[in-house]
């Protein structure tokens, strides 16, 4: 449920800021933003995937960086809401960046495309059909209520997804 909210200009490198945080670059992009910023979460973990040799550091290195982007990522979207003018606009799209990264919490550092691929799914899924209790979250007010469902909904797509690869790891 998207409510209009009075808009403003940005004002400042801080409104700026935000802005880009919230968006993430692709909230402006046709057609289903949120896909798009579940790509540009893939593309991340890609990314350091490739710069960085597996071990378990990784993993509390990804899960410390998660913790500090969720909380910059709810205040930039508190923020960009009177931006936007809606509290919850489709360009905010820093959510699904985090909960796309939850999702490879879940599972060894470096997997292989499919699993990647799986996991980019499972989250798109869980983030559009909505289950329990990731809907009733959407109500929590401001930044909060932008991220918490996406949180969830990794949350679900990262349990899945180390089940698919725990059976896939057996044959």
């Amino acid at each position: 449920m998207k409510t209009e909210v009075e808009r403003r200009k940005p004002e400042g490198i801080t409104d700026y800021f935000s802005l880009a945080v919230t968006t993430f670059g692709v909230g402006y992009l046709p057609l289903a933003p949120g896909t798009w910023g579940s790509m540009a979460g893939v593309a991340i973990y890609l990314g350091v995937a490739k710069l960085v040799v597996s071990s378990p550091i990784i993993n509390a290195f990804l899960l410390v960086s998660i913790l500090l982007f969720t909380l910059l990522g709810i205040w930039a979207s508190n923020r960009a809401i009177p931006l936007l003018g809606n509290e919850d606009p489709s360009q905010a799209v820093v959510d699904e960046v985090i909960g796309q990264l939850i999702v490879f919490l879940f599972v060894p550092f470096a997997i292989t495309w499919p699993l990647v691929l799986t996991g980019f799914i499972l989250f798109r899924l869980f983030d559009i059909w909505k289950p329990y209790p990731i809907d009733e979250l959407q109500i929590l007010p401001g930044g909060l209520g932008i991220c918490a469902d996406d949180i969830v909904a990794g949350i679900y797509g990262g349990i899945c997804l180390s089940v698919i690869y725990a059976i896939s790891s057996m044959f």
